[in-house]
């Protein structure tokens, strides 16, 4: 980018284009044309705009091929080809182009930047410049020109980086719409269409007679380039460049980069192979094969495979499943069951024979104090009868409880019965956790406590909560209730007041 006008531009800065496009920067300029900032005066939109060179613009094979550029554009819907919004002609007869306007950096002014890039990145930029030119070549246009300076770094408006293939000005394109005849002066054998760099061998010897796997073979140079930081094909003139790539092999990409996968290497050979006939037929393949290692594009190869396979190419082509992440996937899905199989499996366990849990329960109660003060003692982060403990709200596993022993024999299967205190081996009046249950316990938080073991039969007399339980047998009645009964019977029964005062004074006395 330069703030510079160049003293041949159509344009300076201020200028007003079409009585709407404000001139605000120079963006750049090349052998051809300049690219300048602009601003739409009316809606506030930000665009590029493209001319040619004065001294250019009076050849008609250069405008026509500027003219080229643009319907080539507009007929890939991609995202990742630079959009043409308008033409148009200047008063000087110069025609100018109206594109979106994008901020980033190409790719040669990244790796210049930076040096060679990663293997995951490198084939997601060049599986993201596929997806363009499937497009392209389902549409009978051929690109001819790709390269790291043709291909655009931006970011879309979620910050992923996105790639746009820029500069179809010397594609070769079979319009369908009749137009074929008038592009026959850009595909004169004599004339050199692209950067040589990354021809391929035939379109070195004719740029007319050139399909879609001569991008295939630029793309290969590219992809190389970005892993290495240098060109394939290496020579100090012209015509030595030209004869490495007519007849010398290229350079295997692991002598160069040693860490580079195999996979990599194999594909980029085989882009390079002199005959395009053994190159990979369409992009759809060199997609299959790179999406293996650039799961975060693998979209990208999905949709190359959708366009050209939807217009009758590439149909015995299928993209693998991604198989080292489906490892992965599994082994993450087969741990974090079998850790859930093993806490459920935790939480639901049986509780442990009435024999074993006496003997290994302890006794929790705490010296000196009554079972009442017990029932609120907070353990190990769990609080009881109200007492608060920061562990206590906190969210966690469903709560486990457990069941008392069945009652001679028979299972019991109603609700433990509150109020009663526990008595049995191993038990304290009372309980260290309250007086008639053991009680939940939140797995995972704080220290996993044994349990008390839970408590046998209770008396079905009503007793005090907490209180200690009846001397005596449990089961049997008073004398004096049973004295009590018998009088309230006679008098039922009609029996005389004398005699039931005589009673019940006897029981009285009793």
């Amino acid at each position: 980018m330069t703030d510079e006008t160049p003293a041949n531009a159509p344009v300076k800065p201020g200028d007003l284009l079409a009585g709407k496009y404000r001139v605000d920067r120079v963006l750049g300029q090349g052998g051809m044309g300049v690219v300048v900032a602009a601003t739409h005066t009316h809606l506030g939109q930000r665009v590029a705009l493209k001319f040619l060179l004065p001294d250019l613009a009076a050849r008609q094979d250069i405008v026509a091929r500027f003219d080229r550029e643009a319907r080539a554009a507009v007929r890939i819907q991609s995202e990742h080809v630079a959009r043409v919004l308008d033409t148009g002609v200047l008063e000087s007869g110069a025609p100018y182009m109206v594109m979106e306007f994008l901020e980033g950096q190409d790719l040669q002014q990244l790796v210049r930047a930076r040096g060679r890039l990663e293997p995951a990145e490198a084939a997601g930029y060049i599986l993201q410049a596929c997806e363009c030119l499937a497009e392209a070549h389902v549409a009978g246009i051929v690109h001819r020109d790709i390269k790291p300076a043709n291909l655009f770094l931006t970011r879309r408006a979620d910050g992923s980086p996105l790639v746009k293939v820029l500069d179809f000005g010397i594609s070769k394109a079979n319009l369908l719409s009749g137009e074929g005849p008038a592009s026959a002066p850009l595909t004169q054998t004599a004339a050199m269409m692209g950067s040589p760099k990354y021809m391929s061998p035939e379109q070195l010897k004719s740029s007319r007679d050139v399909d879609a796997r001569t991008d295939i073979w630029a793309l290969g140079v590219v992809l190389h380039e970005l892993l290495t930081g240098e060109a394939a094909f290496l020579a100090s003139t012209m015509a030595e460049l030209c004869m490495a790539i007519l007849s010398h092999p290229p350079p295997p990409l692991r002598s160069r980069r040693p860490d580079a996968p195999a996979g990599i290497e194999a594909a980029i050979l085989r882009c390079l192979e002199k005959e395009p006939a053994r190159r990979y037929p369409s992009v759809a393949e060199f997609a299959v094969d790179l999406a293996e290692f650039a799961p975060h594009e693998r979209v990208s190869a999905e949709r190359v495979l959708r366009v050209l396979q939807s217009n009758g190419q590439a149909t015995q082509v299928a993209l693998p499943p991604p198989a080292a992440a489906g490892a992965q996937g599994a082994t993450a899905t087969a741990a974090r069951t079998a850790t859930t199989a093993s806490s459920v499996s935790a939480a639901h366990a049986p509780p442990a024979p009435q024999a074993q849990l006496a003997q290994t329960a302890p006794s929790t109660q705490h010296p000196g104090t009554s079972p009442q003060f017990n029932q609120g003692i907070s353990h190990q982060g769990i609080s009881h009868q109200g007492i608060s403990h920061p562990h206590a709200q906190a969210p966690g596993p469903p709560m486990v409880s457990y069941p008392p022993p069945p009652m001679h024999g028979v299972p019991h299967h109603g609700p433990t019965p509150h109020g009663s205190p526990p008595q049995g081996p191993g038990m304290h009046p009372g309980g260290s956790y309250g007086p008639s249950y053991a009680p939940p316990l939140q797995p995972g938080y704080g220290q996993q406590l044994t349990h008390p073991p839970a408590p046998p039969p209770y008396p079905q007399g009503p007793v005090a909560y907490g209180q200690p339980p009846p001397h005596g047998r449990s089961g049997t009645l008073h004398p004096s209730t049973i004295a009590l009964i018998v009088l309230v019977s006679l008098l039922v029964l009609g029996i005389g007041s004398c005699s039931m005062c005589v009673c019940l004074g006897a029981a009285a006395g009793g």
